[in-house]
């Protein structure tokens, strides 16, 4: 007796082949007892889903186990490493079985389930967390170590002020080795720092220990009781700090504002060759007394330079986009295209031509444009603006495809060409709903232009990116937090706008 299910018309239709043998089928290929029961749609997604697990098992069992050789022995290790794949492929094969069954079940009593469709949706989630390599522990530890991190993004602003320092300064120079002609002591003074070396030449620590000469130093007119550092430049004017018996030397002058100390010439490394040429050294005493008035550091200033820079950069592309993208809109809708097959032709080219580029991610644009232009925000608006081309061009064709064609017969029937028919029938009522869309536009170029400045398309995602790889991230929140203060900006007036106009 040949077996029935219902149609969704409510015919009655037969199965093509008994129950029986629809599940003996699903079981040589899974899927087939489903079409040969009339449940064609069920059977090609339940082959085609089956296919995609089965594969995607395969594949990561040979990518886990590719140190093996043969495919048991890959898919041991690939078990023992993720045991998750070893889950994933249980359940596979369980709804394998599955498959044979609702197929038999679906040619028997025409009755189909979601239970292997759900299945299939659970099973392609935990591929997803195995391909994912979702470690949720490790995310839990790291979490509360990168807590410090985190602070810093999110209350930067210490970084955004800055005050530079007041400091008082004295130098005396040297000369090593000594001359017939050794420069001078410096005078005293009583209105400015000043550094007295006695003598004011000599010879340098030696490589195996020996002491270099010892100076005498004298020190005045320095603000009391504020420390001093004793500081060396070299003849290449490196700078390093003083030591003796291996600490740092740093000294508190008087109630005068006075000091002396016994030092010894320093160990540096020198050239053979130069060994016997005098060169000039310095010897100086910094103190640091004091803070200037607030300024904006660089950090702050950079950023307000890149937002600003981001901005127009996001402003000029949607600028260019809606210029170039007006009349693709017109050559793109059906409605206005439809006359002749000539025209059909343009408007499914100009359809597939915006698909092409608008499938296309701006950050792969942004790519493409830095190796055309170079890098900077030239490139970040040829980027932008040739997204925004593909979008708009699609936002606006199907808001021109969905107008009320009565006034485009109307002006039509009165013999007007297709360009008046445009102006007068057209453009009257695709205005609100371009106003809105290129509003929206503007808004994501806005954001967009974040993303590819790191690309090298510029704007502040440039200046971001590159704070992140020197980690440091009070300067990258300082960034972070004027994207989202732009942004939210951005919307506030851009759904004022849109009130007026839509």
């Amino acid at each position: 007796m040949s077996e029935v299910r219902r149609r969704n018309d409510g015919e009655l239709k037969s199965s093509l082949v008994p129950a029986p043998i629809a599940g003996i089928l699903s079981l040589l290929v899974p899927g087939l007892g489903h079409i040969l029961a009339r449940a064609y749609q069920r059977g090609i997604l339940l082959l085609l889903s089956t296919a995609s697990i089965f594969g995607l098992i395969y594949w990561r069992i040979t990518i886990i186990g590719r140190r093996k050789e043969l495919f048991l022995e890959k898919a041991s290790l690939a078990f023992d490493l993720q045991p998750l794949l070893l889950i994933v492929t249980l359940g596979a094969i369980l709804l394998y079985l599955w498959i044979a069954y609702d197929a038999f079940r679906t040619a028997r009593t025409a009755r189909a389930g979601l239970g292997p469709f759900i299945m299939v949706l659970i099973l392609f989630f935990g591929l997803g967390w195995q391909i994912g390599e979702i470690d949720l522990p490790l995310l839990t530890r790291e979490v509360g170590k990168a807590r410090y991190r985190l602070g810093q993004v999110m209350w930067p602003w210490d970084r955004a002020i800055e005050r530079a320092p007041i400091q008082a300064e004295a130098i005396q120079s040297l000369e090593v080795p000594c001359d017939e002609d050794p420069p001078p002591p410096n005078p005293t003074s009583e209105s400015e720092p000043y550094l007295r070396a006695e003598p004011t030449c000599g010879e340098l620590t030696q490589e195996d220990g020996t002491p270099g000469t010892l100076l005498h130093l004298e020190g005045g007119s320095f603000y009391p009781e504020a420390p001093i550092q004793i500081l060396w430049q070299d003849p290449q004017r490196n700078e390093f700090r003083a030591r003796k018996g291996g600490e740092y030397v740093v000294l508190t002058p008087d109630e005068n504002g006075s000091f002396t100390l016994d030092i010894p010439m320093p160990y540096r490394l020198i050239p053979t060759s130069a060994a016997q040429e005098t060169m000039e050294w310095r010897i100086l005493a910094r103190q640091i007394v004091g803070a200037g008035p607030a300024q904006p550091s660089e950090e702050l200033t950079l950023s307000i330079e890149k937002m600003i820079e981001t901005i127009f950069l996001g402003m000029m592309a949607t600028f260019f986009g809606i210029i170039l993208a007006l009349p693709v809109s017109f050559l793109a809708a059906k409605n206005l295209m439809s006359a002749s097959w000539i025209t059909l032709g343009i408007y499914y080219l100009t359809r597939t031509a915006l698909n092409i580029v608008r499938s296309v991610e701006p950050l792969i644009w942004a790519v493409i444009a830095v190796a055309v232009v170079g890098l900077g925000p030239f490139a970040g608006i040829v980027a932008l603006t040739l997204h925004s081309i593909a979008a708009l061009g699609k936002l606006y064709s199907e808001a021109i495809e969905s107008i009320d064609p009565g006034p485009i017969e109307a002006i039509q029937a009165t013999g007007a060409n297709w360009f008046q028919t445009v102006v007068y029938a057209v453009i009257p009522q695709i205005i609100p709903p371009f106003v809105s869309f290129t509003i929206y536009r503007w808004d994501i170029n806005v954001r967009m232009s974040t993303v590819i400045g790191l690309v090298g398309g510029g704007g502040i995602g440039f200046l971001l990116v590159q704070w992140m790889r020197l980690t440091d991230f009070k300067a990258a929140g300082i960034a972070v937090w004027f994207i989202v203060i732009t942004v939210a900006v951005l919307d506030f007036v851009s759904a004022n706008i849109r009130e007026r106009f839509v």
